[in-house]
C-alpha cells in the first residue's frame, strides 16, 4: 500500500516568534498557513525529549511487580504516582538516559533492558517525546536524586496498577501508557526484545 497523501492537512509555518526561554523550555509563537489558505497563531513549547521506565520484579515463582515512584508536581499541586521518567541532557542517548534516571531515581541497575516505543504526550503544544523502556533483572542500590529532587520508591503488582488507572488514581499519561503496554505484555499480546545494555549499544 502507497502512503497516503496527507497534504490537504498539512500547515506551513510563515513567521516565529520566541516567547520564553527558561531551564529547558523554550516557548514560541508561530504565525502558519492553513490547507484553505487562511492564516493563524500556533503557540507551542520546545522540549529536549524525555524517557521512560518500566522497572519489572519478578521472583522465583514468577510473580511480578513494578517499581513506581510518589512525587509532587508543582503544576498540578498534587503527589503523583508515576515510573520513573526524565528528560534527555543535550546529546544524550536515549537508553543512556533511561539508565541514568533508574538509577537516580530509584537506586535499581538493570540487566536486561527492551524498548517498548515513544509517545508524544502533549502533541497539542509542545514538541515533546518519551521513549519508552522496559527494565528487568534489577539489583537495588542507592539512590542518587538532584538536588531539590524529593520522591517516595514503592513496588506494586501490575493488577494494583491497572486498578489504579481505572479508578483514576493514577492519571499521567506516561504512567497510564506504561500500564497500557505492561498488561499487554504480561498476556503475550506485545513482544518485548530483552537485550543486555552492552548489546543495545552495539
Amino acid at each position: 500500500m502507497s502512503d497516503p497523501d496527507f497534504t490537504h492537512l498539512i500547515e506551513k509555518r510563515d513567521t516565529s516568534r520566541e516567547v520564553f526561554k527558561g531551564h529547558f523550555l523554550h516557548a514560541f509563537q508561530d504565525g502558519v498557513v492553513l490547507p484553505d489558505g487562511s492564516r493563524t497563531t500556533r503557540e507551542y513549547v520546545v522540549h529536549p525529549g524525555a524517557v521512560m521506565v518500566v522497572p519489572v520484579l519478578q521472583d522465583a515463582a514468577g510473580n511480578v511487580r513494578v517499581v513506581l515512584e510518589r512525587q509532587f508536581r508543582y503544576p498540578v499541586g498534587q503527589v503523583m504516582v508515576e515510573f520513573p521518567a526524565g528528560k534527555l541532557d543535550a546529546g544524550e542517548d536515549v537508553l543512556a538516559c533511561a539508565q541514568r534516571e533508574l538509577l537516580e531515581e530509584t537506586g535499581y541497575t538493570a540487566g536486561e533492558w527492551a524498548h517498548a516505543g515513544r509517545i508524544h504526550p502533549v502533541i497539542a503544544y509542545s514538541t515533546e517525546f518519551i521513549d519508552v523502556w522496559f527494565a528487568r533483572d534489577l539489583t537495588a542500590g542507592n539512590q542518587h536524586l538532584d538536588a531539590g529532587e524529593f520522591l517516595d520508591v514503592f513496588t506494586a503488582t501490575p493488577d494494583e496498577l491497572l486498578h489504579w488507572c481505572l479508578q483514576g488514581q493514577v492519571t499521567d499519561a506516561k504512567t497510564i501508557s506504561g500500564a497500557l503496554w505492561m498488561q499487554n505484555w504480561l498476556a503475550g499480546k506485545f513482544n518485548l526484545q530483552w537485550q543486555t545494555a552492552d548489546a543495545l549499544v552495539r
